[in-house]
């Protein structure tokens, strides 16, 4: 930074600016303009000194310079004089002084020229510059295997007033292109002297790729100079380069990094660079300059064993190199240092994080002992990453405190961790070997073993372990005076006669810092001794009640205190004792021939050390008739019992259990127990869940023993295994009774708790589609809770009916298998008289109602289904007005005149469907006598009558020209019934024959015309019949308009209504039609009221 000094202006011209600068701007701008051009005139007149500054490069000396003013030549200066100062002018002929530091504060320096000229100016330390000289480079250099640059250069110290503070900068450029890739500041403190100074730094880019330069600059900061500090010029580049070997390489080579970092790698080629990857992952190329080229890979991973490979391909071949990232040593963890024999100290650690290298890269290990000064390397047999390491320090006669370092370094750092210990307070002794024992007596036996090392000045202390088969470990601890190299004994008392022991020793140090490891287990067994006690004994009479059976129970190993040979069973009284054989084992009954008196029995164990106590049981049961059968369920394998406390009891109390299916004498096992006892767990592995089993309590007493309680019980409840026998023992129309059987106790495999009876309605070859639930409301059930209940009776069922039944019993362990059956009910004889009486009462009932109604309603029935047929006689139908008839001949007065008839034929039809009677009237005109003659009497009755006959004859066109005439003959109807005739009959008789009137009642309303072959008959018929050609009929009355006026002359006046009846008439029919019947009953006939009635 450059700093120039001014020179002090006149003061009038200072006044006169002042003055000026209350004028007005216009006026201040000339004013001003006008100012400049008198300075420089002025200037020029006196030939003043321009651009005066003033620097300083160690603030001991100022070196001053200035340009001198137009029309003055350099070399004209004089002298320059610096007022306050001796020898204050110094004669020069340039504008260049160097001078000697000014005191602070303002100085007055006056420059003379050799023309007459003076230039006058104030200088101050404030106005100068402090600009150190270029520093130098002594010294920079390359380490190319770890891309490391290093640095030397003089701070030229001593020509300086110290302290001062010294800031350099370095700057790092990478040619060719000169690009800066580091800068880097620091500060010094310059103490008077020259020193070197130090700086190195390491590229990410290895030096092989680009050749780098290194230049460097400061400036000084002293608390005393008040002028301006400026940074100095940068010093000549220093230029590091790196001069290759063959054609093409891959740096950096074998590179050990830490793992997580990033590096790159370069490849120097004289050929084009295609691809550059590590591992299998391609990375992007950096070009650097020609065919060179870089990847840079970041957060690196841990490397395998063998390295990662960095791999170039250029156009005519592939380079590479290798790469091994990895970690640090980690500070060694868990360092222990202790002793087993006083003789070497061993020390042991965990390397902690695994570093990820192996080889010539992995972690060396080296332990120091300060106070001996000594130290010993790790000498690493394995490559596991996870092992704990040892390492063994020679322990130095009479040294006790040990202060060890242990140090771990590899190529990208090292680790160390340190501990202090007294070694007499680390002593962790060898295995004892060697171990012995032997017999005493048959309660003590003697150890002995031997240890290794030198413990003359300590004390051990050691722990026995003594085991027994299926029972504790026991450890007892022993006390004993250290030994160098010497065998140690203990003696171990208070075992068990004849018992199978395992003994094993391990010892430490009194002070205890750890235990050895347990000895090698050594077998024994200790000699015999007499029993201890006489086995558990019981009795039991036999079912014939003559022999008493003796049981007894062998006698646990260490109560036997040996091997039992044999027993010796004897019993006595008052009046003899008796002895008995000896009884070898294992046998453990006995059997003897007693009467039921009151006899002691004893029974003795013997071994080979001798007999044991005798065991005594009383052969006499007190009776005891106060017994009830209670039950009890265990848990597990076990059962509870309890009872009350009996002040009468005086030995003990003994509980039998047997299976309850064996026979009697039932025996499984006993136990006793204390006559103060009120309850006891019996635990067996005999127990089976779903069998019963009987307890049995006995209490003792000076006399004997007597049962107490008795006990039916299950360690387990199951569910049943078979289902209850039933049987259906009556059934009727609404209810069942059904009957079952118990279950065997070996079948019910638990106490019975009640029975399940399901029912509903169902066939036998119905297939099953449901259980039985009770979630259905079709199933009933009943939960028959009474257990001596054998018979259920189920009502409300119905009659005839197939029902399905199941029956089940139950424990507390479960529903048992089910057993089904199928019954049908009675048929219900009340309910089937019931079902047919109803119907035939309503029908009763019915009829009743409408023959009631038909009798109250029979005239409005007669009318509207039979009305009366109106009387002929009363029937003006055919009377004809004389006015009408006179005017014409052809028109006649038909006169009815009383005729009685003189033969009435009645004919019976044997026609089962009832027939209406006909009655036939023939007239004598067409009586036939010898037609007459042929009938059967028993058939008709001919009734002979004479009628007055009234003949007329009619003009009928179509007859004339028949060539014939027409005579009509009117007749009375006497009766329109006659007997039926049997329908053979009736097929005899000719129709031509019988003529009269035939009622129309089954003809059909409208008439067909009538074929030529029916009129022939007609005609043949004598009678009645103006019906009989129905297409001749007038609808009309004969005194109608159109009656009248009809200029036919061929008319049948009349109404197709016959005489008697309101009915249309019914045509004759043909041969083929069937005739009406003539008489019977019929429905009208029911309603109908007959003349003269």
């Amino acid at each position: 930074m450059d700093v120039y000094s001014g020179w002090k202006q006149p003061s009038w011209m200072v006044d006169s600016k002042r003055m000026r600068m209350t004028l007005n701007l216009p006026w201040l701008l000339s004013a001003l303009t006008l100012l400049h051009l008198t300075i420089q005139a002025h200037s020029l007149k006196r030939g003043a000194a321009q651009d005066l500054k003033c620097t300083t490069k160690n603030m001991h000396v100022w070196d001053c310079t200035w340009s001198a003013s137009a029309g003055v030549s350099p070399g004209t200066v004089k002298e320059v004089c610096i007022k306050d100062r001796l020898n204050s002018c110094h004669r020069l002929e340039s504008t260049n002084i160097k001078i000697a530091a000014l005191s602070p504060g303002d100085h007055e320096v006056t420059i003379n020229y050799l023309n007459g000229f003076q230039n006058k100016f104030t200088l101050n330390e404030k106005d100068v510059s402090l600009i150190p000289d270029t520093p130098e480079s002594l010294n920079l250099s390359a380490d190319f295997s770890t891309s490391t640059l290093h640095l030397r250069w003089n701070d030229r110290g001593s020509a300086f007033p110290y302290p001062s503070n010294a800031t350099w900068e370095i700057k790092v450029l990478q040619n060719p292109s000169m690009e800066p890739v580091k800068l880097v500041s620091f500060n010094t403190t310059l103490s008077g002297q020259d020193i070197v100074h130090h700086w190195n730094w390491t590229s990410d880019l290895p030096l092989q790729c680009a050749p780098h330069s290194v230049g460097i600059r400061w400036y000084i900061d002293h608390h005393r100079f008040s002028g301006y500090k400026v940074w100095s010029d940068w010093s000549l580049l220093k230029n590091i380069s790196w001069t290759p070997n063959s054609e093409t390489n891959v740096f950096p080579q074998d590179k050990v990094i830490l793992a997580g970092s990033d590096i790159t790698f370069c490849c120097v080629s004289q050929t084009k660079v295609l691809s550059g990857q590590i591992g299998r992952t391609f990375c992007p190329l950096i070009h650097l300059y020609g065919e060179n080229v870089a990847i840079r890979i970041q957060n690196i991973s841990v490397s395998e064993n063998s390295g990662t490979n960095v791999v170039f391909t250029t156009e005519d071949n592939v380079y590479g190199t290798v790469v091994f990232a990895g970690y640090p040593p980690d500070v060694p963890q868990k360092l222990n240092c202790e002793t087993h024999d006083f003789k070497e100290i061993i020390c042991s650690w965990n390397p902690g994080r695994p570093t990820g290298l192996v080889g010539p890269r992995n972690t060396d290990y080296t332990l120091s002992e300060s106070i001996s000064g000594k130290s010993v390397a790790f000498k690493r047999f394995e490559t596991l990453t996870n092992e704990s390491y040892r390492l063994a320090f020679q322990m130095l006669p009479g040294q006790e405190i040990h202060n060890f370092t242990l140090t771990g370094r590899n190529p990208l750092g090292h680790a160390e961790s340190a501990i202090f210990i007294n070694i007499t307070e680390r002593v962790v002794p060898h295995v004892p070997v060697s171990l012995r024992v032997k017999d005493i007596n048959s309660t003590v036996v003697a150890l002995s073993w031997h240890l290794p090392g030198n413990f003359a000045k300590i004390n051990l202390l050691c722990q026995v372990q003594i085991c027994k088969a299926s029972s504790e470990q026991e450890v007892r601890n022993a006390t004993i005076k250290g030994a160098e190299g010497s065998s140690y004994l203990v003696a171990v008392d208070k075992l068990n006669p004849y018992t199978l022991y395992t003994f094993r020793v391990r010892c430490s140090t009194e002070t205890f810092w750890k235990w050895s490891k347990w000895s090698n287990e050594k077998r024994h067994l200790t000699m015999e001794a007499i029993p201890s006690r006489g086995p558990d004994t019981w009795r039991e009479w036999s079912s014939d009640g003559k022999n008493l059976i003796i049981y007894w129970k062998p006698l646990p190993i260490n109560e036997a205190n040996g091997k039992i040979l044999s027993y010796n069973v004897s019993c006595s009284s008052n009046e003899e004792t008796q002895s008995l054989s000896e009884i070898l084992d294992p046998q453990h009954k006995a059997e003897i021939q007693l009467e039921k008196n009151d006899y002691i029995i004893s029974v003795v164990a013997k071994n080979s050390a001798g007999s044991s106590p005798p065991s005594k049981i009383a052969s006499m049961e007190i009776p005891n008739d106060d017994i009830l059968v209670e039950q009890a369920v265990g848990m597990g394998k076990r059962i509870f019992l309890s009872w009350h406390p009996d002040p009468n009891m005086t030995c003990d109390y003994v509980i039998k259990w047997c299976n309850s299916s064996r026979s009697e004498p039932c025996l499984m096992d006993w136990i006793k127990v204390p006559s103060n006892s009120t309850e006891t767990i019996i635990e067996s592995d005999q127990f089976q869940p779903g069998v019963r089993y009987n307890f049995y309590l006995y209490g003792c007493t000076n006399q004997g023993y007597q049962l107490l309680r008795s006990i039916i019980g299950y360690i387990e409840e199951l569910a049943p295994i078979v289902a209850p026998n039933f049987t259906v023992e009556d059934t009727s129309a609404d209810s069942i009774l059904v009957k079952w059987e118990d279950i065997p106790v070996e079948e019910l495999r638990g106490f019975l708790r009640g029975y399940l009876f399901y029912f509903q309605k169902g066939e036998r070859d119905t297939p099953k589609t449901r259980t039985f639930e009770t979630g259905h409301s079709d199933i009933k059930l009943k939960n028959i809770t009474d257990i001596s209940q054998k018979t259920l009776r189920i009502a409300d069922l119905q009659g005839k009916t197939s029902y399905h039944l199941v029956l089940r019993a139950y424990t507390h362990g479960g529903l048992g298998p089910e057993k089904s059956m199928f019954v049908v009910t009675k048929e219900n004889s009340v309910g089937l008289i019931i079902a047919i009486l109803i119907p035939v009462a309503v029908a009763v009932i019915v009829g009743v109602v409408t023959s009631i109604l038909c009798y109250r309603k029979r005239e409005w029935i007669k009318e509207t289904f039979y009305p009366d047929i109106p009387n002929p006689e009363n029937c003006k139908a055919l009377q004809f007005q004389k006015s009408i008839c006179e005017g014409s001949s052809a028109l006649k007065t038909l006169e009815m005149n009383p005729c009685t008839p003189n033969n009435v034929e009645v004919l019976e039809s044997r026609s089962i469907v009832p027939k209406i009677e006909d009655t036939e009237i023939i007239s004598p005109v067409a009586e036939r006598p010898g037609e007459c003659s042929e009938a059967d009497p028993e058939n008709h009755v001919v009734v002979s009558y004479c009628p007055p006959i009234i003949e007329e004859e009619i003009s009928n066109p179509a007859a004339d020209e028949a060539g014939g005439t027409s005579q009509v003959v009117y007749i009375d109807v006497q009766s329109m019934y006659q007997p039926q005739a049997k329908p053979e009959e009736e097929q005899g008789i000719d129709p031509g024959v019988v003529a009269g009137y035939k009622p129309q009642m089954r003809l059909p309303i409208n008439s067909a015309v009538e074929d030529t072959t029916a009129e022939d008959e007609a005609d043949k018929t004598a009678g009645y019949r103006p019906q009989a050609n129905v297409n001749t009929w007038n609808l009309v009355s004969p005194d109608s308009p159109r009656s009248t006026d009809s200029n036919s002359e061929i008319v049948s006046f009349g109404s197709p209504c016959s005489i008697n009846s309101r009915q249309f008439l019914i045509p004759p029919k043909d041969e083929d039609s069937p005739k009406s019947n003539g008489g019977g009953w019929s429905f009208t006939n029911f309603f109908q009221n007959k003349p003269n009635d």
